[in-house]
Parts: C-alpha cells; sequence; structure tokens
C-alpha cells in the first residue's frame, strides 16, 4: 500500500512558479499580489488539490494579528453629534463604547470614537484623518436621522454596522432578534392573562430593526380573535414629546390591557389619562436597561451586539477584506426577558414546566 504525501504550500509554490509567501497571500486574499499571479497561483492549487491545514492557518493567522495590533492598533467606532437631532433623545439606547471597548481589547485593538458633525467633521475630512492614523477597521453606530455615515467611502475599510439604520451602504451588521423579542414578550403577557396587547413605538424604531416589531405582533396577532387583536400605533414623530395626543386617541380608541412601549413619557400619559401600571395596564419596556429596573421588559443585550459586530471587522482585517461586501453578513442577537413589577405576575397555577419554558432567557 503506497501512501500519497499531502500537497505543501511549497508544492503549490514550485508549481506556479512563486514564493511560498505568495500562496499564502493568495491564499488570504491579500491585495499586494497581481491578478495574473493570483490565477496562477489558484491553478496550481487546484491542480495538485491543495488543502490548507486549518490548525496551522490558525495559528498564522493568530501571529500576523498580533503584529498589525500592536499597541498602536485602533478600531474606529463613527458616530454622529447633531444634539438638536431628534434621535439623540434618551428614549433611543445605542451600544456603548465600554462593550465594544472589552470585545476590541480581546482582539488586540482599541476602539476610539469619532463623530460625524462635531467641530464640522464631515465625511470626507473623518476617511481622510484614519487614513492618515493607519485606521483599517470602522464601526458604524447611525445615530441621527441625517445619516452622515451614508457619505463616509468604506472601500479602504473593514466595516461593520449595528442595526439596519445604515441600510446602503449594505456592510456587515450585528443586530438583536427583535422579531423574536416581540413573540417572547406576547407570549409572557399571554401567559400572565393579557388578550389585547398593543404596540406604541417610533416608525424609525420600527425601521431599524427592520420591521421586526410590526411584523411579529402582527404575525402574532393572527392566532387571535378579530376582537382581540389591537392595530399597532407607529408614533409620527421621533420626538416623543410631540407624541401624547397620538397616543392618548389611540388609547381611548382601541383599549389595549397591555402595552409594549418606552419608559419615557408614556408612563405619564397612562396616569394622565387615569390608568394605573400595572392594575389598570400592563407596560412593557420595548428596550430595556438598568435603569429602568423595576420595569418588565426586553433586553436586547447590546454587549452581545458590540462583540458581533468587533468579531465582524476583526475577521475581515485578518482576511484582509476591505471595503462593502458582495454578500453582507448578518448576525441577530436573541434578546432575553426581564421580570418586572409594571405587569402582572405569572399565575400561581401555572405548571413549572410552563413556567420553565415561559421564562428561557429570563434576566
Amino acid at each position: 500500500m503506497t501512501l500519497t504525501k499531502p500537497t505543501t504550500l511549497q508544492s503549490v509554490a514550485r508549481q506556479a512558479g512563486v514564493s511560498a509567501m505568495t500562496v499564502s497571500r493568495v491564499m488570504r486574499n491579500s491585495p499586494r499580489v497581481s491578478e495574473a499571479t493570483s490565477r496562477r497561483v489558484r491553478a496550481a492549487v487546484v491542480a495538485l488539490h491543495y488543502r490548507p491545514d486549518p490548525q496551522l492557518m490558525r495559528m498564522m493567522t493568530l501571529v500576523r494579528s498580533r503584529k498589525r495590533s500592536g499597541a498602536g492598533a485602533v478600531l474606529a467606532v463613527v458616530r454622529e453629534d447633531l444634539p438638536r437631532d431628534e434621535l439623540h433623545h434618551p428614549a433611543y439606547q445605542y451600544v456603548a463604547l465600554a462593550d465594544i471597548r472589552r470585545r476590541a481589547e480581546q482582539h488586540g485593538y482599541h476602539a476610539e470614537e469619532f463623530w460625524l458633525g462635531r467641530d464640522g467633521l464631515s465625511p470626507e475630512r473623518l476617511g481622510h484623518v484614519l487614513q492618515a492614523r493607519g485606521i483599517e477597521g470602522v464601526i458604524v453606530s447611525p445615530q441621527s436621522s441625517q445619516m452622515l455615515c451614508t457619505r463616509l467611502d468604506y472601500a479602504p475599510f473593514a466595516a461593520a454596522t449595528f442595526g439596519y439604520g445604515l441600510r446602503q451602504p449594505s456592510l456587515h451588521r450585528a443586530a438583536g432578534n427583535m422579531t423574536l423579542g416581540i413573540h417572547l414578550a406576547a407570549r409572557q403577557l399571554s401567559a400572565r392573562g393579557y388578550q389585547r396587547i398593543g404596540l406604541a413605538i417610533t416608525r424609525w424604531v420600527d425601521d431599524r430593526a427592520e420591521g421586526a416589531y410590526s411584523g411579529a405582533l402582527l404575525h402574532f396577532q393572527q392566532s387571535l380573535p378579530r376582537r382581540q387583536r389591537v392595530p399597532l400605533l407607529l408614533l409620527p414623530h421621533n420626538d416623543l414629546g410631540r407624541c401624547a395626543g397620538v397616543f392618548k386617541e389611540w388609547m381611548k380608541a382601541q383599549r389595549p390591557d397591555a402595552l409594549i412601549s418606552f419608559d419615557t413619557y408614556v408612563p405619564d400619559w397612562l396616569a394622565q389619562l387615569g390608568l394605573r401600571v400595572p392594575e389598570d395596564v400592563g407596560l412593557l419596556v420595548h428596550d430595556w436597561t438598568q435603569r429602568m429596573k423595576g420595569c418588565a421588559g426586553i433586553h436586547q443585550r447590546r454587549d452581545h451586539v458590540a462583540s458581533a459586530a468587533v468579531d465582524l471587522v476583526a475577521t475581515q482585517l485578518m482576511q484582509n477584506e476591505r471595503g462593502v461586501p458582495e454578500v453582507p453578513h448578518q448576525i441577530l442577537i436573541p434578546p432575553s426577558w426581564v421580570e418586572g413589577a409594571s405587569i402582572r405576575a405569572l399565575p400561581k397555577t401555572t405548571s413549572s414546566r410552563a413556567r420553565a419554558a415561559q421564562a428561557a432567557g429570563t434576566l
């Protein structure tokens, strides 16, 4: 029995008439190799049935990463500083820099914020600054209705974004899976006896989740009798302070007994209508954070969203990938349930098995 020796990197190099380093660069999609040489190397790879050693490739990737991500290696976190923009209202939550930095440091990078609009920083100027500083990795956090981040030239960078605020250019993205979040919320509220579950958010929140809020609620309502289906309310202004009248009219007309909405303004509006939480109406916060303790809610796990976005950028840097991808990758982080006194407790008659299933993902 004759054993066939595995094809090595050196064998491919000899077949293609190049160095082993050139073969390695081609396998990593390095832009430092000409198209003609790359085609010759890939033809040799196919002819010799070369398969790279995955353990060796991983070790070399780590070595290259450590060389590249020295003390000065930075990932840019692109924000927008437009103070009068409605999306800077405290009702809107964004991914914290601390969570981004925590994951970036595990990859050997330091995360630094750059604010479009601050001190006249334009997208064009920011692009020049990043390249002058040798910054190749970018994480985009859309935070304004003007979307200055759409005008940044992403060709020189490995980039990812949060959520679906940045539609074009379409980058790799990490987001919370709010389809699962609304289904989880609806199951929890139904288990507590609520029959008319309403959703009141701004259109921008629904758009940022690519219609996941409205789509998930409408899907849930299809299994309900028509008398229990509450038309959703997409508030007409990103400035919630301008939405009191619309909200109150909707509450009076639809009379939901449970509400998925904001923790800002909404409790005061309910009180002005003479409604008590949770005695008259249950209130579930659609985007729960630690400052909302006492409220039930959907926790969007932005710390995990941050980690996923950093991983997307770090992987591109390792593979020498730059620019807007042909097929953007999307990582969806499942939200978790947060118990709170703003809704009824689960009935004591609920079975232990049902309680365990309903509490999956509870904080």
